[in-house]
């Protein structure tokens, strides 16, 4: 071969995109998740040339898991070495923590839950996706009061008692004149005890809190269980809404996971964790599902529907 066809050769394949580079040369990865997690991570994963199945394989004995056991089972994913922990929520990522593996955290607030020294330059093995949802919690009960101006008592439905920030719901109920009902929940007894007991305590609305726990429980039994009793709410992610529930807002489920993916692809890659900053949602939707407002008896304000970024018939 002469030197400058030897020189294309070695060129053209510094210039494939890394990820292809690392298949040609048949390395395999591993993820693992503590924490559910959508498929809409994997797919992003996908996207970017790390395919289930093929050179990647997901490690997903921890998705299912009960929040009490996240710290042994953080211990046993991270025995197995995986090149990067998803975990969901603070609690999961302050499990995974112990490991030495680089980990991606989604979290309400990542400096403030101390799972990061600064979001710029993250410090350690941890970096992750603040979703801010501690505040928005008091804005989604804003919107759910002014759904439903003529309510009174709004449960704040939550995954622990004291709720973390209690403090700003309840000046942001002062403001509106209504009161907060606290309610928690970590597991299916504890949700349909719950919000059966709501509907005891004379609540007209509830609040559902951002919880990791909670949001994987929606889809069939808090959705199911809430327009048993009639209880109109307002939820965490959009899809939610799109899902049945009455109202959602916040930042996208799948977009704030894609925002994971692409952070684990950095550093399957190569990046180092303070390479990668601390990421956080740009849009927010409101999204009011007027099937399941007829259902329950509500009519929705006309401008609270002109603001609502989708609406289903």
């Amino acid at each position: 071969m002469k030197r400058r066809e030897f020189m294309t050769l070695i060129a053209g394949a510094a210039a494939l995109p890394i990820e292809a580079r690392a298949q040609q040369a048949g390395r395999r990865y591993r993820v693992a998740a503590l924490g559910p997690v959508p498929r809409s991570f994997f797919d992003e994963l996908g996207r970017a040339g790390f395919v289930r199945g093929s050179n990647l394989e997901i490690d997903s004995r921890g998705e299912s898991v009960a929040a009490v056991s996240y710290a042994s089972v953080a211990v046993e994913l991270s025995e197995l070495n995986p090149n990067v922990l998803m975990a969901v929520g603070a609690e999961a990522g302050r499990a995974a923590q112990k490991a030495t593996q680089p980990i991606v955290v989604i979290a309400d607030d990542l400096l403030g839950s101390k799972l990061v020294a600064s979001m710029s330059h993250p410090e350690g093995n941890t970096t992750g996706v603040a979703i801010f949802a501690f505040q928005l919690d008091a804005k989604r009960l804003e919107l759910l009061h002014e759904a439903l101006p003529g309510t009174r008592r709004i449960a704040a439905l939550a995954d622990r008692l004291p709720i973390p920030n209690m403090i700003t719901l309840e000046s942001a109920a002062k403001r509106l004149g209504v009161e907060i009902v606290p309610f928690a929940a970590r597991s299916e007894e504890d949700l349909i005890r719950v919000i059966d007991a709501m509907k005891v305590e004379e609540v007209e609305a509830v609040n559902l809190l951002a919880s990791p726990i909670l949001a994987s429980k929606f889809q069939y039994l808090i959705r199911d269980r809430l327009a048993l009793r009639r209880l109109p709410a307002i939820l965490q992610w959009p899809e939610q809404a799109e899902e049945g529930g009455l109202m959602g807002y916040g930042p996208r489920l799948s977009t704030v996971f894609d925002q994971c993916a692409r952070q684990v692809v950095r550093l399957l890659r190569g990046a180092k964790v303070a390479e990668v900053p601390v990421g956080q949602p740009t849009k927010f939707e409101l999204v009011i599902n007027l099937k399941t407002a007829r259902v329950l008896g509500v009519e929705m304000p006309p401008m609270l529907l002109s603001r609502a970024d989708r609406t289903i018939e």
